[in-house]
């Protein structure tokens, strides 16, 4: 049975009567996490991490009312311990541009949760990252609205064909993560609409059944208490008929402003609602109509789930073969190539007799951060572990390559030289303070140790990395550079010290095995930039990840650039193969409120690979300030040698709209527009074409 709002909604009559006979307190109750604070100290105290098993609220025994049964994502399924499928990153599984993929995930990430006992799942993160320094950059697809909403709607469908409810997350322009407590958001209508809200909309329209609010405040009002979000946008204008889930603990901080404000359910501990919220009604501060909308829109929803089958999800589903085997495939195919001079890579399994892996993380296993996404597998492979696994006949040296002479020494006698740099949990990701040793305890307020956060003071390796490859590289000229991150890496400084360099984000449980594949040729890599790559890190929007009040300003990453003039280090959609394509025959027309762009492409090498077609739309004619061009479709297909594929790209008239803020509307513009179809945002990479519309 597949639960779209058609079928939800056929529940609102069922869920109407129930409510109708439900005291207050039953409905209050629905709207409160069922988890108490002491419960999660004495956890914490034992060693158990967050998320152990689901995070109950709500539920009504006398009517046959579920409890809501939240775990944590994306990479995964947060709960249990050493048995969890750690699937890649979502910025890796951004980089696949792959949606019949990443839908795959969702229904095997669907499954895991039903098996665990859960029925909701909170990872459907599609925030933009305005600066690629954002510590959570990690848990997202990429920069580009479009591909976000793209990706995202594809994780929703597939999770809830399980018949899990999809959670998206966190709305909205939530994308600071030391500041997100206190910092207040500003933008103008078009920036809001246009970048950073349109790919929530998409999630909608793919039928996402739960929303989770913001830390922050937009416009000098908390997300979970912010009407214009959630009640006004969200819930009347796109017509939303799921439910809204505070953020965890401090996700709202006033029990009348969140209520009015359109939460519908706090979690995960009780503060503001129980007991307080009864009062509020009963003192005339909330009106017991918004209990009752709230009431009902949790009821019809967990109803719907839960009635739409009957099936069995056995603990088997969790971490089971077929699982592992999709996040080596996801991973395989998030690797990005993004420089290969003379063809240095893939490096020959037969010619090869002696590996030296050099650097800190090439023995670690790197996953990503500790925070509320961290995944619990039941082993994870490293690179180097991965390297030694594909050459079981060739000697592989380890270095972590503090000591620069001997680093130089160990290359010199190598075959080949693979450096692992970049990022771990340390460096970025969800901010973690550790309290008396104890590590998982989110800091909210103090001062402490502390892991993760913003990547506040520079977007490009750190020092000793740049030190390492600038000395060692040069000396074989076998070498390569994998880098391990969430986002963007800056490369100016030292990419022309390797042959190659590798673009590895983290790669879950199966990632050693991936990269290893890649480097010695069994994969042939086909992942493209999720973001651009600048010159100079000035390029991007600056940003003080410690403000109070910030301004989201409607340019940042590729668009920011191309409307400068900049010429980047690497553009958006970027990415190499071990084989060449050619994209040729290409056409471009208007039918049936649609775009489209057709061409063939063709594999004119001698080697088996993956190629992304991309569609951009441009705007020279626009008579108002608009983007040099934006994507607006891609595709990603497999061809053998010297086969030939035609493809056909289609963007709905609605996505080249722009949001006029005086009459609060969307509007098309009737012009000629420049459409572009290629294999990345580079002008040099894409056919031009012109449609009227």
């Amino acid at each position: 049975m597949k639960v779209d709002k058609k079928y939800r909604l056929s529940y609102a009559n069922k869920a109407k009567e129930i409510v109708d006979q439900m005291t207050l307190e039953e409905k209050v109750y629905l709207m409160s996490g069922n988890i108490f604070m002491e419960d999660i100290l004495k956890a914490r105290e034992q060693g158990i991490h967050y998320n152990l098993t689901p995070y109950e609220a709500g539920g009504n025994e006398r009517f046959k009312v579920p409890e809501m049964k939240f775990i944590d994502g994306p990479r995964g399924v947060v709960a249990g311990t050493g048995r969890s499928t750690c699937f890649p990153v979502s910025m890796a599984r951004g980089a696949t541009f792959d949606k019949k993929l990443e839908e795959r995930i969702g229904k095997a990430i669907g499954k895991e949760i039903r098996a665990f006992g859960g029925n909701l799942f909170g990872g459907v993160c599609i925030n933009l990252p305005r600066n690629p320094g954002w510590g959570r950059s990690q848990e997202v697809y990429g920069e580009d609205s479009f591909h976000l909403g793209s990706m995202g709607s594809a994780l929703v469908k597939g999770v809830q064909s399980e018949n899990v409810i999809a959670c998206v997350k966190h709305y909205a322009l939530n994308s600071m993560e030391n500041a997100r407590f206190k910092v207040n958001v500003i933008a103008d209508k078009r920036a809001e609409r246009e970048v950073y809200l349109s790919h929530f909309k998409d999630a909608i329209d793919a039928g996402a059944a739960s929303f989770m609010s913001a830390y922050n405040k937009y416009q000098g009002t908390y997300c979970g208490h912010n009407d214009y979000l959630l009640n006004q946008v969200l819930k009347d204008e796109w017509d939303f008929d799921g439910f809204v889930i505070s953020d965890f603990l401090y996700g709202i901080r006033d029990t009348v402003e969140a209520a009015n404000g359109g939460m519908d359910i706090e979690m995960h501990i009780t503060q503001y609602f129980g007991d307080k919220l009864i009062d509020a009604v009963k003192n005339g501060q909330v009106s017991e109509d918004r209990i009752n909308n709230a009431a009902i829109r949790i009821v019809r929803t967990l109803l719907a789930f839960s009635e739409a089958d009957d099936k069995e999800y056995g603990e088997e589903l969790i971490g089971c073969k077929e699982h592992i085997s999709l996040a080596l495939e996801v991973a395989e195919k998030s690797i990005t190539l993004i420089k290969n001079k003379e063809n240095v890579l893939p490096f020959s399994v037969t010619n090869v007799s002696r590996v030296a892996v050099i650097g800190k993380l090439g023995n670690k296993e790197n996953i990503g951060d500790h925070g509320s996404s961290r995944v619990y597998p039941e082993y994870v492979i490293s690179p180097l572990e991965g390297i030694k696994r594909i050459v079981p006949n060739s000697e592989v040296v380890f270095d972590d390559g503090t000591d620069l002479e001997q680093a130089i020494a160990v290359a010199k006698s190598a075959d080949a030289v693979v450096f692992v740099v970049g990022f771990d949990y340390d460096d970025e990701g969800e901010f973690i303070s550790y309290r008396n040793g104890k590590k998982g305890v989110t800091a909210i307020g103090g001062v402490y140790d502390a892991a993760g956060g913003d990547r506040k003071e520079s977007l490009g390796l750190h020092k000793d990395e740049i030190e390492l490859i600038k000395t060692v590289g040069p000396v074989n000229k076998n070498s390569v550079a994998v880098l391990i991150g969430g986002n963007m890496i800056m490369l100016e400084e030292w990419k022309s010290d390797v042959s190659a360099i590798l673009m590895a984000y983290y790669l879950g449980m199966e990632g050693g095995t991936a990269i290893a594949e890649t480097l010695f040729g069994k994969i042939n890599p086909g992942g493209k930039l999720p973001f651009v790559i600048p010159e100079d890190e000035k390029d991007l929007p600056q940003i003080d990840w410690e403000a109070e009040e910030i301004t989201y300003e409607y340019y940042h990453g590729y668009t920011k650039l191309e409307k400068e003039g900049i010429e980047p280090s690497l553009p958006y959609g970027f990415g190499l193969s071990y084989t060449t394509f050619d994209i040729l025959n290409a056409s471009f027309a208007v039918v049936d409120e649609k775009i489209l762009a057709k061409c063939d492409v063709t594999n004119t090498g001698s080697r088996e690979g993956d190629e992304v077609v991309q569609m951009y739309v441009g705007f020279k004619n626009s008579k108002i300030d608009r983007p040099v061009k934006v994507l607006r479709g891609f595709e990603r297909m497999n061809l053998a040698p010297g086969e030939t594929k035609a493809v056909e790209i289609s963007c709905p008239i609605e996505k080249v709209k722009w949001f006029n803020s005086d009459s609060n509307s969307w509007e098309l513009e009737h012009m000629e527009y420049e459409i572009y179809i290629g294999s990345s945002s580079s002008d040099k990479d894409l056919i031009q074409g012109k449609v009227t519309i």
